[in-house]
This record gives C-alpha cells, structure tokens and sequence, in this order.
C-alpha cells in the first residue's frame, strides 16, 4: 500500500526585521516547516499569492503605509488562514484591535520560540478536520441551532439557507463551546479555559472581541443579539435551541 506523503505545513512571517524573520525561520524550519518571510504587505500579498499558506505570523508595527492591522483586515477580507500578530509589550490597545479585525492569537515581544510555536502547533491543530467515523456518523460531530448547522468534523457553518460562513479557528471554537453549553452562563475566564487554555495570557476585552465578531456573522441583529447575549458583570448565555 502506497504511504501517502504529508505535506510541511507553511508558516509565513511578516516583519520589517531581518533578524527576526531569519531567527524565525530557522526555528521553524528546524521543526519541519516550511517558512516564507516578508518584510511588508508587498511581500505579505506575493506570498499568498505564490503559496498556499497555512498560517501568518504578523508584526503590528511595520514601517510602511500598512501597518499590521491594516494588512490583518486586508487578509481577513478574503481569507480564513490563521493569523498571530505580533505585538510590543504594552499595545494592549492593539491587541484588542487586532482580535477585532479577525486575529487568531497574539504574542507580546520580546517572545520566546518555543512559545510561539507551541501556540502555532495549537492554532494548526485545532483548524484541522476530525477524522471521520469509520461505520457511522457521529451526531455529536454536528450542532444545529435555529436553522443553523455547525459541522464539527468538517469545521464550517452553514445558514439557514445552506450558505457556508467563513469562521476563523478561534471564531469556530468559541461557537462549538457556546452551543454546547447552550441555556448556560459561561464567564469569560470559562471561555478562556475552554477554547485557548490557561497558557495563554488572557484579558476581558479578548473575548469580547471575539464574541462582537460572532455576533456579526450570526446575529439577525448584531446590535439586539438573539443567540449570544451578555450577563451583565458575568460573561456570556447562547441562548439558541440546540438541536444537534
């Protein structure tokens, strides 16, 4: 039987920095990836073009026109591919922003690799399918809410109307815990938990971030949510029927 050859998966780092982007990239390549760097959006877009990239290492502060969020909002405009950003120590501000546009993760700098690949391997380990059951479908791999479908195996959402909507990885997981703790109160500290892990350094305004981009893809309403209203003081209640 033929063994079928996994593919490197693509790591591409967008930092004016030469010696970051080298540091990175002999990092990573180290574990098995393959790795393109860019030291702007020119060079962020001609990667993407050229290469099927699986996840985007991006700078705040590039000195071009295009900052990182400006490239972040450009990429997530037309793409679901995981982005960390990459941020100065006290941009707490453009960290919140930066989770706004659609960002996976953040990483304050000075980092240490090991720690940015140890959350590179869990955002590209949480973004892949589930292996398919062998005899039968599973029906705890599908959540349906209110006409909505979320198909855990195939990590996608359809609308009412069978239209797929596009979630990000961190987007999809904050969903899936959301309905299936559907009539319950969940803190924010709960959410953290279960969706990134306490290795991660989390703050209020991460989730909700999150949440208000949840809200605009699902919400009939986004201002007068139905699904996902606030407890006030207390955290979040997914308030759609569950019928998965």
């Amino acid at each position: 039987m033929a063994m079928v050859e996994k593919r490197a998966e693509r790591i591409l780092i967008v930092d004016d920095d030469p010696r970051i982007r080298q540091m990175v990239t002999r990092y990573f390549e180290d574990e098995g990836f393959v790795v393109h760097g860019a030291a702007d959006g020119n060079g962020m877009r001609k990667a993407l073009a050229d290469h099927t990239i699986d996840l985007i290492l991006l700078d705040l502060v590039l000195p071009q026109s295009e900052d990182g969020l400006a490239l972040a909002r450009e990429v997530r405009a037309g793409s679901d591919v995981p982005i960390v950003m990459l941020t100065g120590r006290d941009d707490v501000l453009d960290r919140i922003i930066g989770l706004e546009v659609g960002a996976d993760d953040y990483i304050p700098k000075p980092f240490h690799l090991r720690e940015v690949l140890a959350r590179v391997r869990s955002i590209l380990r949480r973004r892949k399918p589930a292996e398919p059951a062998q005899s039968h479908a599973d029906p705890g791999q599908t959540l349906e809410f209110d006409g909505w479908r979320l198909e855990i195996h195939r990590r996608r959402l359809l609308n009412p109307d069978q239209q797929e909507i596009e979630l990000t990885t961190g987007e999809f997981d904050m969903l899936t815990v959301m309905i299936r703790n559907a009539g319950r109160v969940l803190t924010r500290e709960m959410l953290m938990d279960q969706t990134r892990g306490r290795q991660f350094d989390a703050y209020d305004r991460a989730i909700d971030a999150q949440i208000a981009r949840l809200r605009k893809k699902i919400e009939p309403n986004p201002a007068q949510p139905t699904f996902i209203r606030s407890v006030r003081g207390v955290g979040y209640i997914f308030t759609g029927e569950n019928n998965g």
